[in-house]
């Protein structure tokens, strides 16, 4: 893609960087009180009172808590950047050895429009256009940044959206970016084939009929065999990928095949499966087969033989942020009218796409039918069940005067009660890009508040005001916490930074031995929102083998539940994720406040 000719004023994305405040370390104070007050819930008198006793000698005035401060300080003082920006993409990603899928890659699937009903070149062509657009206005810099509440946030994931893949190394993976000035290419997987697409011939981008065209002919070339599937070896363990790659990489024409992976600007995967139901198209964005896909890639489009689609997204460099706004914005401006599909020039003759070929020894090979074994026993231990409830969403939720984020994250909590009678850790992502280089912090949802409300809502005995009441404090304690967290000053984090800094030859302080400390951080709810009208389902894995990784968009009449989990009690869950909902919308109407008089 040409570099932008547009006057450097205009450059807007980066602006903010040099300007945005460093994350904060929190006071010890604060994070030992707020860490007490999150653990109380989850815990019996007993329990917490040997957690209370832990904290109060960490945070003594000759406790290990102010040496490690001091030494967080200093570490803090060294950075340029963040204090924890590099730990977090070790510790939470690079250094991780276990498979990306089901793990750690996410998904979206998107709605469907009727121009696209058995169109699927016409759909990946349409994507294609919008998202290289929005790819010159990273490049270019014009993209607006990321705010919220009027607040410019971090742009430097934006560096990794486009023509970027994460590396499989040992000990622990890299990240892969290529300049998109030079490298204007999309790989398309077709059959477990692999395709290289020019979508810039000439210095000009091809017009949308022109890459329609294009995919057109991978379609032809492809046929309806299938190749022996390289793309299951990124749904590999990263030890065995990292060691499979170097062995792929002796061969020079391997090599040559996964620089153009590696350096494509992102992967279109062609599926010759027509999902119709939520839970067929949520599992095929989310893991499909594991053979049609390179799951390292920053990002895939994913386009079925019946034109639906969807999308899926490698974690490592960054957080759902820039990709769903990717996603959103191609959507909204391909159902508005808003992209320049181009013109075809009659006189270009396109290059046919180049089938990228991979010479295989009997070991490799091999090595492919165990990652496939692997992949499909994997799978096979998981449930996927979709919860989608139309009775309500964003719109009604305001007017009974709730946070819409807190008010799904207690139906979340009020469905876990009945169905385990218990509450239990819950991990909601909160994002601190407010920050330089910031990512996400845990926003802990278990409150005393939301303990008290959860049981109120089972008592027949209560009256729904009273539930009502309840139930408010529980959304006001939630929203405080995310709060709290949104400005760094979550415990997570920082009790994480103290405890890495902990030399080897040191003993653990008993605030990170005391079984509270693993209780209160085993998230048997793992949960985050993205919200778009342009979705149909969004999602990824659990994180602890007893948990659900619970992902949730609050649309504006529609509230939507993706669970996943070892095959737990999902059924119950979404039976009682549709009860909780009912329920709540009784007793926070009963206490709603009394709507605004017009002026």
């Amino acid at each position: 893609m040409p570099s932008s000719t547009k006057p450097a004023l205009e450059a807007k994305l980066f602006k903010y960087q040099t300007s945005l405040p460093k994350l904060p370390v929190p006071t010890l104070q604060e994070t030992c009180a707020t860490y007490l007050q999150s653990v109380k819930p989850l815990v019996d008198d007993a329990a917490f009172a040997k957690t209370a006793a832990a904290v109060a000698e960490f945070q003594a005035p000759n406790g290990k808590g102010h040496e490690l401060q001091q030494r967080l300080i200093q570490h803090d003082a060294s950075k340029t950047t963040s204090w924890l920006i590099d730990w977090w993409n070790s510790y939470a990603y690079m250094a991780y050895r276990d498979p990306v899928v089901v793990w750690v890659n996410y998904f979206f699937t998107f709605v469907d429009y009727k121009k696209y009903v058995n169109k699927p070149a016409l759909r990946a062509a349409e994507l294609v256009t919008a998202a290289f657009e929005f790819r010159r206005l990273i490049v270019s810099e014009e993209l607006e940044p990321d705010t919220a509440r009027k607040v410019a946030l971090c742009s430097h994931q934006y560096r990794f959206l486009f023509n970027s893949t994460r590396i499989p190394a040992l000990p622990e993976d890299t990240t892969r970016t290529s300049d998109p000035n030079t490298n204007n290419h999309i790989i398309v997987l077709r059959n477990n084939k692999f395709y290289v697409l020019h979508v810039v011939v000439d210095g000009r981008q091809l017009a949308t009929v022109e890459i329609e065209a294009q995919l057109q002919k991978i379609y032809q070339l492809a046929g309806t065999t299938k190749d022996i599937p390289v793309g299951a070896f990124t749904t590999q363990d990263r030890d065995s990928w990292a060691k499979i790659r170097s062995q792929l990489i002796a061969s020079p024409k391997n090599k040559a095949s996964l620089d153009k992976i590696e350096t494509a600007a992102f992967v279109v995967c062609l599926d010759d499966t027509k999902p119709v139901t939520y839970e067929q198209r949520s599992k095929s964005c989310w893991v499909g087969d594991g053979k049609n896909r390179f799951f390292d890639k920053s990002f895939q489009f994913i386009v079925f033989d019946n034109g639906v689609a969807g999308f899926n997204g490698e974690h490592s460099m960054m957080d759902a942020t820039p990709t769903s706004r990717l996603c959103d914005w191609a959507l909204d401006s391909l159902a508005k009218g808003k992209i320049n599909h181009g013109t075809p020039s009659p006189s270009t003759k396109l290059p046919e796409p180049t089938k990228i070929e991979f010479d295989l020894t009997e070991n490799l090979k091999h090595e492919v039918q165990i990652a496939e074994k692997k992949f499909e026993d994997l799978v096979a231990k998981h449930e996927l069940t979709v919860t989608v409830f139309d009775g309500y969403g964003k719109n009604l939720i305001k007017k009974l005067g709730c946070s819409p984020d807190a008010y799904a994250q207690m139906a979340i909590q009020l469905a876990y009660y009945k169905t385990y009678g218990v509450s239990r850790a819950t991990y909601e992502s909160a994002q601190t890009k407010k920050y330089a280089y910031g990512r996400t912090e845990t926003g802990r949802s278990v409150s005393i508040e939301s303990v008290a409300w959860v049981k109120a809502m089972e008592d027949p005995n209560l009256s729904v005001v009273d539930k009502g009441g309840l139930g408010r404090k529980a959304i006001a304690s939630q929203s405080s916490y995310m709060a709290i967290a949104v400005e760094g000053k979550g415990v997570d984090r920082h009790l994480l930074g103290l405890r890495l800094l902990l030399k080897p030859d040191e003993q653990k302080p008993a605030i990170f031995t005391d079984p509270s400390y693993a209780l209160s951080s085993h998230w048997n709810l793992s949960t985050s929102q993205i919200s778009s009208e342009y979705y149909n389902g969004y999602g990824w894995g659990e994180v602890v083998a007893d948990g659900y990784g619970v992902a949730y968009m609050v649309n504006d009449n529609i509230l939507q539940f993706n669970l996943v989990s070892q095959k737990l009690k999902n059924e119950e869950m979404r039976y009682n994720l549709f009860e909780a909902l009912r329920e709540m919308k009784v007793v926070f109407e009963a206490t709603a406040p009394p709507p605004k008089a017009k002026l």
